[in-house]
């Protein structure tokens, strides 16, 4: 992705060759690249505002979020701050899908001043909280909001998310399935927006891989299973994947065990983020061994989750951590490209701290590259954060899972992401 701080050729030395008395016509000059000039509005200091789960549903990968946004402040405070002053928190409670708990928080938010989202942890609440944004000129980072449908909610230059975006597990897959050999595959998704946003996605990614569709199947709670396993397997794909959600547990139990009665069984078969879960104690034993799977998310490594617990010494879980560590040093590091603490800034610099820059691993590091250099390429506790126009990451990893006897995942690897 180009920089607005890449240096742009205006003119090139030309040796002229002169035939009689004629020259060659001129060369055209290429022209550069216009980038948007937006005004400083801040006020000195970067606010950031949290709208992460501390109730509902989600509420336990609430409190990981929460203690990798205090260490990242701390860190940045600890470099210098920013523009000379330290970051200042906000924290607020997201709550869930079912409540208006949202709206009131974010309305508290801006009217305290914050530059900067860092949430909501969920999809649904993303996408009602982006219009609120947009007019307010607050800039969202999601850790964890990955539904596709995010997009269309979402304003140009408002949304960013740390995290991969669930379609794009279906190129993962696909091309994991064609280093291994397959050359069909069969899907089996959902009838909704996030289902249709996985089989696109899917298609254009066996298409390039010279793979062949053999059928795709819908699930819902009324879908007869067996008669489902019997249409997939009379094509005899090299391999399934099962792209539902969470909603239809019980199906997608019904549809494994079907399948396995069919030979679509262990390695041929593929789970999506939406499905990937503990069987343990729901499908018969043995029944998915050497069956794969990708869930979003960094590993989390024993140091990270030393630092988190000197924030929170209860946490239990730690997912999302590394992302929202990295939303927060790129907020920051918007603010210092930008010279401006506003959010409308923050966002139009954000992509260029994750640029073909120099590399640099911290909010400290980063920092001091500037000082000699004009552009950085922040590479996060989540990995590498290029973003498209969209605001969604373009490279990336996955992990991979593989599931035991005993019918649990077990992470085994990582698939990159690579939609450039």
């Amino acid at each position: 992705m180009s920089s607005r701080f890449a240096l742009v050729a205006v003119g090139a030395a030309l040796s002229v060759a002169l035939v009689g008395c004629v020259a060659p016509p001129p060369l055209p000059t290429p022209t550069p690249t216009p980038t948007e000039t937006v005004e400083a509005t801040g006020d000195g200091v970067l606010r950031i505002g949290t709208l992460l789960p501390m109730s509902g549903d989600v509420a336990f990968i609430g409190p990981a979020m929460v203690a990798a946004v205090e260490i990242a402040v701390r860190d940045i405070n600890a470099a210098g701050g920013v523009l000379g002053q330290p970051v200042e928190t906000l924290y607020r409670d997201s709550g869930d899908a079912s409540e208006e708990r949202l709206e009131t928080a974010f309305a508290d938010l801006v009217e305290r001043g914050v530059d900067v989202i860092i949430g909501p942890a969920t999809s649904a609440l993303a996408e009602r909280l982006l219009p609120l944004a947009a007019e307010a000129g607050v800039t969202v980072i999601s850790p964890a909001a990955t539904y596709p449908t995010v997009r269309d909610a979402a304003p140009t230059g408002v949304f960013f998310r740390t995290i991969a975006a669930y379609d794009q597990q279906a190129g993962a897959i696909v091309r994991a399935l064609s280093a291994s050999g397959a050359r069909s595959v069969a899907i089996v998704t959902t009838g909704d927006s996030l289902g249709f946003s996985f089989e696109l996605a899917a298609r254009a990614a066996l298409e390039q891989e010279g793979m062949r569709l053999q059928s795709i199947e819908q699930l819902d709670a009324a879908t007869n299973v067996d008669r489902l396993a019997f249409s997939v397997s009379g094509g005899e794909p090299d391999a399934v994947i099962l792209a539902t959600g969470t909603s239809l547990a019980a199906q997608n139990q019904a549809v494994i065990a079907a399948l396995a009665e069919r030979g679509l069984g262990g390695d041929q078969l593929w789970l999506t983020a939406q499905n990937l879960a503990d069987y343990s104690a729901t499908v018969e034993a043995g029944l998915m061994e050497g069956a794969n799977g990708v869930l979003e998310g960094a590993p989390i490594d024993d140091e990270l989750i030393a630092r988190l617990r000197q924030s929170d010494p209860a946490l239990l879980s730690f997912r999302f951590a590394p992302e929202t560590y990295d939303a927060v040093v790129l907020a920051a590091l918007a603010a210092v490209l930008a010279g401006d603490d506003a959010g409308r800034s923050i966002a139009a610099s954000l992509a260029d701290a994750a640029t073909e820059g120099v590399p640099c691993s911290s909010f400290g590091e980063c920092v001091e590259v500037l000082a000699t250099e004009p552009a950085i390429d922040y590479q996060g506790l989540s990995g590498p954060l290029t973003f498209d126009d969209a605001g969604d990451i373009v490279e990336g990893e996955l992990g991979l899972y593989r599931y035991s006897s005993e019918n649990r995942p077990e992470r085994v690897d990582s698939l990159a992401i690579d939609a450039r």
